[in-house]
């Protein structure tokens, strides 16, 4: 077999405008800034980083986070799913339904920035304490064993319904709050007046 044959290869050579490869001297780095991708715009900010070094180009739009973002699509855009232990939205607002007020009130000590979470911790509390106060108060005042265990049972089925709701609706429906018809708008005026 003959040399001719054989396909002659160039050696790796890095994009140009890789970072990681700026302070080497290359033949792409010598030739400087001159050389120009028109499919990708001219970046306005200081550190630039290109589609082959890892980076995603943003095109400079507020969805993509360019410079039209403004500050507070970015702040409300950051804080809408975050947490401020880095916990999942969804299974920390249904553990707020799980053990009645005491998961209510460990939600909202715990949490303090994701408004999705507080508004069910309060829900929780607003919801789970006066039924199981009624409960309470059915066993101190001797009320038939059937009528005090129905009542706990619709006090365990309504708090796991309320703990479905929240992890659905953040998983699958974009954080949409289920609101209880009295206590949700109160829930809602609490988180607001915060």
């Amino acid at each position: 077999m003959s040399s001719n044959n054989l396909a002659s290869f160039a050696p790796y050579m890095p994009p140009p405008d890789d970072p990681a490869y700026s302070g080497r001297s290359n033949t792409s780095a010598a030739k400087g800034p001159s050389h120009s991708r028109p499919w990708f715009p001219h970046q306005q900010s200081s550190q630039s980083v290109s589609y082959q070094s890892g980076g995603i180009p943003t095109f400079n739009d507020s969805q993509a986070g360019g410079s039209g973002n403004s500050a507070s699509e970015e702040l409300e855009s950051h804080n809408q799913w975050e947490t401020r232990h880095g916990t999942r939205v969804d299974m920390l607002s249904a553990f707020a339904y799980i053990l009645g007020p005491l998961s209510a009130l460990a939600v909202l000590i715990i949490e303090t920035q994701n408004d999705y979470v507080r508004f069910h911790g309060y829900q929780s509390a607003l919801f789970t304490t006066p039924i199981i106060v009624f409960r309470a108060f059915l066993s101190i005042l001797q009320f038939p064993q059937w009528l005090r265990t129905f009542v706990t049972v619709l006090i365990f089925a309504g708090q796991l319904y309320m703990a479905f709701r929240a992890y659905v609706d953040a998983s699958q429906n974009g954080l949409s709050r289920f609101q209880l018809p009295i206590i949700g708008p109160i829930a809602s005026q609490w988180l607001a007046d915060e």
